[in-house]
This record gives C-alpha cells, structure tokens and sequence, in this order.
C-alpha cells in the first residue's frame, strides 16, 4: 500500500460514516430533507395558501367563471458553493510512510487517524453551512453568508425569501406587557391559541409544533399563568419539571414544544446559536421544504475523467476529494465541498412569534 492509497476520498469517507454512524440529526434536516439535482441552478413555486373559497353555481351552457390563481411566484436562483481543504504536511507524510514499513505501530497509527479526524472536521463544517440557512430560514426568511475579510475570499452570499406579505401576515411581536420576560402579566398559551386560531382562519393551517431555544423556553415556564395552571395551590412550584410544562401545553393546544440548543462556531471561533434568543417558529407537522445539493466542481472532474483525482459524496451532497499535489513534492490535498440551499415552498404555514 501507498499513501496515496491510503488517503483516498472513499477511505476519508468511510471514516467518517463509521465513526458518525449514531450521529443525531439536525432539526432542520428533518423539517428540510435532503434532495440531489445537477448543476446550481435552484427554482421552486413560492405562495400563501388560502382557505379553500367554496366553488361558484353556474348555469347549464354558461361560460365558466375564471378565478385567479391567487399570490404564487416562480423563485429562481443561484445557489451558493462553500470549499475547504488540507495539505498532508511533510512531516506528516514521512510519519506515514513509517507507518506503511511499520503498520503495527501505536504511534504511527495515531498519526492516520489524526488525518482521518482532521479531514472529518470539513466534513462537519459542511453540514453546519445548511444548517446555518435552515434555521436562519426558519426564524427570519432570509440566508447572509460572508467569508471573512483575512480569508482572501471576498464571497457574500444574501438570499431573501421574505416578503411584505410574509412579514405583515405570519410574524409578530409582543409589546409591553405582553412580553414573556413579564412573568406576571404575559399568557404564552394565549399567544399560542390565538396564533392557531389567525393561521387557520387565514391559510387553513394547522399549527402542531413550536421550536424555540432554551433561553425563550425559560421565559415560558417562568410565566405566572404557566406555574398558577400546574401548580393551582399557590406557591408550590418546586417539583414543576421542564417535561410537566411541555405536557400541559400539548393538552391546551395540541402543539409539541421542541427546545433546540444545538450550537456552532463562526469564522471567528465564537459559539453562535442556530435558534435565536427570544422567537419562537409555529409550524404544521410537517415538512417545510428541501435542503437542495448541486454538483460540485470535484464532481464534475471526476465525471469528466481528470486523473489523479478521487471524489466520494458524504450523505446527499457534500463532496470529499483526494488528489495528488505537485509542490514542492508529490503530495496529497484533500478538499470538502457542496453546493446546497434551502427551498421553502411552505414558508406561508409559518409563524414567528418575538417575544421579547
């Protein structure tokens, strides 16, 4: 064995497969599964669907009334490419090669699966990126992604799928006394009841699910109303459990709670938060969209034939190529890559409540 055979895009893939074999999903790769199309062009039908207008009586022999197809657009877009690699060292190579005259070694196993687990982390900042718009999607219609300014990429990708309408008719936020932060006057459940009734009336939707973050949660549970229902004997609220208060929303209204706290680094290493603070997104129980995967450019040498090049998809899309490298010596580059956006086709069966 060599090291180039050592290094290839299916072993780094299968690396990575076996060691995430019991990974936990994101949320948004259930609300927005995964789907393959070739190319990066991504166009989808956009529209609010109203209630159902009950058909109109017509005469025997009478022209058909024609009625209008109501708010529907054509969204079509470019969709956005994310790329990283990294070199084998030459240290690293020659510790390797130690490795091939020696495989029994402890010390220079280690080192191949340092470079295994060094490539699995552009595995897992690929599958951040989509995440990142998912949620970004979710809470605030819209997706903004820079390279940062010491990169040498000077990439922005905005895409903006809120409209006027969209904001006017499915986001609000509390004021004054409403807010979750007053414990003492807010009525949360309220909130969640009268944003069931205004999506039924006005999309004939069904709200059964609300995702929020740790912190708005908190400010839920904190809620005079919320403690005097389960607890009616005033003031013993001890034993009032995070599971208790879930149990007794889905009972008043029917929705299930999911309290999302999954966290990622940026660019500059500083933990960020896929839910934001203070919202909360009402949603059907249902799927909302598709997590869209072009064809990268490694793709599309390897379907073209390009020598010393060894390409291996991970899940739906993301691409990981192993090649060889020329300078200063023969040498290996392994490169992460994907195309991917979000579509959002039931963005009008969403609600975003701020309540702070």
């Amino acid at each position: 064995m060599t090291i180039f055979e050592l290094l290839t895009a299916d072993a780094i893939a299968a690396y990575w497969t076996e060691t995430n074999s019991n990974r936990v999903p994101y949320l948004g790769e259930v609300l927005f599964p995964a789907k393959k199309m070739i190319g990066l062009n991504l166009a989808w039908i956009k529209g609010f669907k109203d209630l159902p207008v009950a058909l109109m009586p017509s005469a025997f022999d009478a022209k058909p009334t024609i009625r209008s197809r109501g708010s529907i657009s054509k969204v079509e877009t470019e969709m956005p490419f994310f790329r990283e690699s990294m070199r084998l060292g030459e240290k690293d190579r020659q510790r390797i090669l130690e490795y091939l005259n020696n495989p029994n070694s402890p010390y220079a196993r280690a080192i191949i699966e340092k470079l295994y687990d060094d490539s699995n982390t552009l595995i897992e900042g690929a599958l951040v990126i989509p995440e990142i718009m998912r949620m970004s999607l979710l809470f605030n219609g819209e997706v903004t992604l820079a390279a940062p300014e010491d990169s040498g990429q000077v990439v922005n990708y905005t895409y903006k799928y809120a409209d006027d309408n969209w904001i006017t008719n499915n986001t609000e936020t509390l004021t004054l006394t409403d807010k979750w932060d007053d414990a003492t006057n807010c009525n949360p459940i309220q909130d969640m009841i009268d944003i069931q009734e205004e999506m039924r009336n006005r999309y004939g939707v069904e709200i059964k699910r609300a995702v929020m973050n740790s912190v708005t949660f908190g400010l839920l549970a904190n809620s005079k109303k919320v403690k005097d229902a389960l607890a009616p004997i005033q003031g013993i609220t001890v034993g009032i459990t995070d599971a208790d208060v879930k149990n007794y929303i889905f009972r008043k209204t029917g929705i299930t709670i999911s309290v999302y706290d999954k966290r990622y680094y940026d660019y500059n290493k500083n933990a960020q938060k896929y839910v934001p603070d203070n919202k909360v997104a009402f949603l059907p129980d249902s799927t909302l969209g598709s997590t869209w995967f072009g064809t990268t450019p490694e793709e599309a040498d390897v379907m073209a034939g390009v020598p010393d090049c060894s390409v291996k998809v991970v899940g739906t899309g993301v691409a990981v190529t192993s090649k060889k490298v020329y300078e200063p010596v023969v040498n290996i580059m392994t490169v992460v890559s994907e195309i991917v956006l979000p579509s959002f086709e039931r963005m009008g069966d969403v609600f975003v409540l701020t309540v702070k």
